[in-house]
């Protein structure tokens, strides 16, 4: 089934050069996105709220985990990419679920245990997770390589590095010890909330995009400014880290 997605990938009317104006655009808004949105950095509003109180919280962590994954354009650029393609809900849920697994696990271990990575370079390898499911959307790992990867085991382990990044970004809240394990649930479970709520919205523009002949036309561009996308990220991220 996926040598024939590809196939139409390759003979699809939408790979001539007229649909690269829309790509164009796309990527010229994204460059004139500020580098906050990207990173979807803590506000001092929320850090000062965080560092102030102890105990268990468990709205207000509800809340911020919620807020975290809303505002992570990285993080939803890529769910966008993972169901790109995908059209049963049985499928979309087995492809979110790992990718939740992931994430949850790595978030609460890295902050449990106080595994410090560099937000830039973190964020950097996010950005490249944005990248390779746009290759991999585009049948390009198959043209290049004769290799289809594991898309759902690349989704997993692409789960785990945006935990280490969910993790990184937790910890800038500086989060009291006194309540951490149920805060950090709490946390989790606004993720996991704010996941569903962009998913939802994916899911519907996606339901009318696919009905429209215009999907067929700008699903190529739409993936190629997807990928543009996320080496603007990481070109963004590796530039905070070599200047900070």
């Amino acid at each position: 089934m996926l040598s024939l997605r590809f196939d139409r990938l390759q003979a699809a009317p939408w790979a001539r050069p007229g649909s690269a104006m829309t790509t164009l655009l796309v990527v010229a808004l994204l460059l004139f996105t500020s580098a906050e949105v990207f990173a979807h950095a803590v506000t001092q509003g929320d850090k000062g709220y965080i560092q102030e109180i102890s105990g268990v919280h468990h709205l207000p962590f509800t809340y911020l985990g919620a807020k975290h994954m809303m505002t992570g354009y990285d993080h939803i650029l890529f769910l966008f990419g993972v169901i790109f393609f995908l059209y049963r809900l049985q499928h979309i849920a087995v492809y979110v679920s790992l990718f939740a697994i992931g994430h949850s696990t790595t978030m609460v271990l890295g902050v449990y245990y106080n595994i410090g990575i560099n937000s830039y370079l973190i964020d950097a390898v996010i950005g490249f997770s944005v990248v390779y499911k746009a290759l991999d959307n585009l049948g390009a790992f198959q043209r290049w390589f004769g290799v289809q990867p594991n898309t759902k085991v690349a989704t997993l382990i692409f789960g785990l590095i945006h935990g280490f990044g969910l993790a990184t970004k937790i910890q800038e809240y500086e989060i009291s010890p006194d309540g951490l394990v149920p805060n950090l649930l709490a946390f989790n479970v606004g993720v996991e909330i704010g996941q569903l709520l962009a998913l939802a919205v994916i899911l519907i523009g996606m339901s009318y995009w696919r009905r429209t002949a215009g999907f067929a036309r700008h699903a190529y561009s739409a993936n190629v400014a997807m990928m543009s996308a996320g080496f603007i990220l990481v070109g963004m991220q590796l530039t905070g880290y070599f200047v900070s």
